[in-house]
């Protein structure tokens, strides 16, 4: 199995797929191992142009992830004030709020709902966009150009604008024991021997392997 070190998965074919986590600089931003982006002729510039405004609240996907071309995902500090009459950020223009005698001790009342955490072995289909403070769990796939404003349940297929459940991929006893096996967490050696299993559809088998 290859170290997931390696920036170039493909390299030999194509440079436009990575292993995400070697290019992200962003202390906010968290990738697990293996989890790779499709960016076509640029995919190094993934933290810049797909994670809009990462400065205070955090994004985090776990390993095994799959995210094609042009997902994006929007987090809390993109937000705007919406409590007042106008939504426009004269606060982020120095010269236009200096000196305005009706400042006085006005506090912002930006909303931000927390931070966005992607599980394990999720399939991100093309230009999905993901909203902030969403939480999205294990297995789960979003379908192409999807807006995901919800939660989304492991193993479980969403698609749309905004994004709505499809249906779950396995039944709620399979989906329950594979989140019991994890086997993303297993060695990478382990992986490597058990790949036949884990892309298969016997959990029984897989189940068997977890404390082997």
């Amino acid at each position: 199995m290859l170290s997931p070190d390696t920036q170039y998965p493909i390299e030999k074919v194509s440079k436009a797929v990575i292993f995400l986590k070697n290019f992200i600089t962003n202390p906010n931003i968290q990738v697990g191992d293996y989890t790779y982006y499709d960016g076509r002729n640029h995919p190094e510039n993934f933290e810049s142009e797909n994670v809009i405004f990462a400065r205070f609240s955090k994004l985090t996907i776990g390993k095994f992830c799959q995210i094609a071309y042009g997902t994006k995902f929007l987090l809390s500090d993109a937000n705007h004030q919406m409590s007042g009459f106008s939504t426009f950020p004269f606060f982020i223009f120095g010269q236009m709020s200096e000196g305005c005698p009706q400042w006085g001790d006005y506090e912002l009342d930006l909303p931000n709902k927390g931070d966005t955490v992607i599980g394990n072995d999720v399939w991100f289909g093309h230009e999905s966009m993901v909203i902030s403070a969403v939480n999205i769990g294990d297995g789960a796939i979003i379908a192409a150009r999807s807006v995901v404003t919800k939660d989304v349940p492991p193993y479980t297929i969403v698609g749309g604008n905004p994004a709505k459940i499809i249906r779950k991929r396995f039944s709620d006893e399979t989906i329950s024991e594979l989140l019991k096996i994890r086997w993303w967490d297993w060695n990478y050696e382990k992986i490597t021997h058990n790949i036949q299993a884990i892309v298969g559809a016997d959990v029984e088998k897989l189940s068997s392997l977890r404390e082997s």
